[in-house]
């Protein structure tokens, strides 16, 4: 029996906002600004707007995708369709840790906070949760999947209210901070750019940047349970991700416009916090906004993972509709709506995260690492399902530079992210390829699941090549800009060999017109 019947349709474009909102701005605001600006310095402002840009390309893509399929767990269902499991099962992996890391990213981020009233949960010295500190983060988790289990319309619901709480207090703290203790000589006495542009660059990926916009994937995650996902899906992400993208950048022109100049004798890097913005608001004789901060710091992160925690539970009941895990995670609770299996499951792989990394920034540094990856992927989907022709009349206008131009995006920010991060990336990408090949043998698919997604591999090489040659943790035999430049040609020239490699595949495959027939019966 299909088990996508059990799911509630009751989410509109409020909700549907809210909920990318909701992940949206979490932790991130709490501690993005800061850990750009040691990074880059004042350039950490382009560091976002660049991040921004990328995203909401990116975003657009996934608001067609849903317009043409909506379906829960899209984000890793769309490769299986368009380039073959080997891609889907590597893509749909690293999705999943991706997502299951934030439950304790943020979880991590409201212990961190609460040791100002609870000395004994965070260690300053080492920069990590204690023993306590962690026992915490797990209780806090628990409370996550709790909640989500009573079903998605006590999820919207929440959400929305949770989200318009949290939303104001970034913006108090913006208007405070441009009013009291703004110091304009801070974006020049160490030089806008102190480290370089490239540091700038790196930052996008780096310093949480690019995972705080992510939040965004939820709704894709959720689209089998929006009403009218034509017209709410694509209406909902790109107003969530301008609204994210004024307030972000603002909230890090006035975290440099705050610190103190004194603490800039040893430039950006060496600016140290514990709770960066009540530092700040501390230091400015702002003790209400400094306890304003305090209480949201539990809010913003703690309603950031209760839609992570919806959303991811959706990405894995895709997974197993896909065979890419047991089908027992696919099942949904008739009486509540909601994989409440893969909600289990996906808590117990949380705490594989919290255990080891113990902070904000080692798991955030691995997050941002290979989140990139997954996205790429539905540039070359995208395209590939028009070329097949089953978007139709559901397409959005300008895809035909959207999605190259995302895909050379994607391609440029893992070049432009030092090798020292992005290699272990590159390392879980082809352990999940041997993985698949091993099942492959084992269960005897055909070749075409492979050769559909051969793209991949020789993506991973073309980038290990770029960061070889490159100036970003390689040995800069192609100096930049040129080497960028390179990067982005390359990037054009490898995204229509991987859409002709998509098209090969669906036609190879025939499943085209069972994917129209799906289509057509959308209501």
């Amino acid at each position: 029996m299909n088990q996508e019947q059990y799911l509630k349709k009751r989410m509109g474009f409020w909700s549907l906002t809210a909920l990318s909102l909701g992940g949206i701005i979490g932790s991130s605001w709490l501690f993005g600004p800061w850990a750009a600006a040691k990074l880059a310095g004042p350039a950490a402002i382009m560091s976002w707007a660049l991040g921004a840009i990328a995203i909401t390309l990116i975003a657009l893509i996934y608001a067609e995708l849903g317009r043409v399929k909506p379906e829960t767990g899209g984000l890793g269902r769309y490769p299986l369709y368009s380039n073959g499991k080997m891609l889907a099962t590597v893509t749909s992996y690293s999705i999943w840790l991706g997502y299951c890391a934030t439950a304790p990213v943020e979880s991590a981020g409201v212990i961190q906070y609460a040791n100002q009233f609870w000395p004994g949960l965070y260690d300053l010295t080492t920069e990590q949760l204690t023993t306590t500190g962690i026992l915490a983060s797990t209780v806090l988790m628990v409370f996550f999947v709790v909640f989500n289990y009573f079903g998605v319309k006590l999820f919207a619901i929440t959400n929305t209210v949770i989200t318009t709480i949290k939303f104001v207090v970034p913006v108090l703290t913006i208007i405070a901070f441009f009013m009291t203790g703004f110091h304009a000589e801070n974006f020049t006495s160490q030089g806008f750019a102190p480290y370089g542009i490239g540091a700038g660059l790196s930052a996008i990926l780096t310093s949480g940047i690019f995972f705080a916009y992510t939040g965004f994937g939820n709704v894709v995650m959720m689209s089998g349970e929006v009403v009218n996902p034509r017209r709410n899906i694509p209406l909902a992400l790109i107003t969530s991700l301008v609204v994210a993208a004024i307030l972000y950048v603002l909230l890090q022109i006035v975290f440099i416009g705050a610190v103190p100049p004194e603490m800039l004798v040893n430039g950006w890097s060496g600016i140290k916090f514990d709770s960066p913005f009540a530092n700040l608001a501390l230091m400015a004789n702002m003790v209400w906004l400094s306890w304003i901060i305090t209480a949201d710091a539990m809010v913003s992160p703690t309603g950031s993972a209760l839609t992570y925690t919806a959303g991811t539970s959706r990405h894995v009941f895709g997974m197993a509709k896909s065979g890419f895990l047991p089908a027992f995670f696919g099942t949904i609770n008739k009486r509540f709506g909601v994989p409440t299996r893969a909600l289990a499951l996906n808590f117990f792989i949380g705490l594989l995260f919290l255990f080891p990394l113990k902070s904000w920034t080692a798991i955030v540094a691995i997050v941002g690492a290979i989140g990139i990856f997954k996205y790429a992927s539905a540039c070359v989907t995208v395209m590939v399902f028009r070329k097949v022709g089953l978007t139709k009349d559901k397409g959005l206008p300008g895809m035909h530079i959207i999605a190259p131009a995302a895909f050379v995006f994607a391609t440029l920010l893992i070049y432009w992210t030092n090798w020292s991060r992005v290699h272990l990336a590159i390392t879980g990408l082809i352990i999940g390829i041997v993985a698949y090949l091993i099942t492959h043998f084992i269960k005897k698919y055909s070749s075409i699941e492979i050769l559909g997604g051969i793209y991949l591999v020789i993506y991973i090489l073309l980038l290990v090549l770029m960061s070889y040659l490159g100036d970003f943790g390689g040995n800069g035999i192609i100096p930049e800009p040129f080497m960028s430049i390179v990067t982005a040609i390359l990037g054009f020239i490898f995204y229509n060999f991987a859409v002709y490699n998509g098209v090969w595949y669906m036609r190879k495959k025939g499943n085209i017109e069972e994917l129209q027939e799906s289509i057509s019966n959308l209501k």
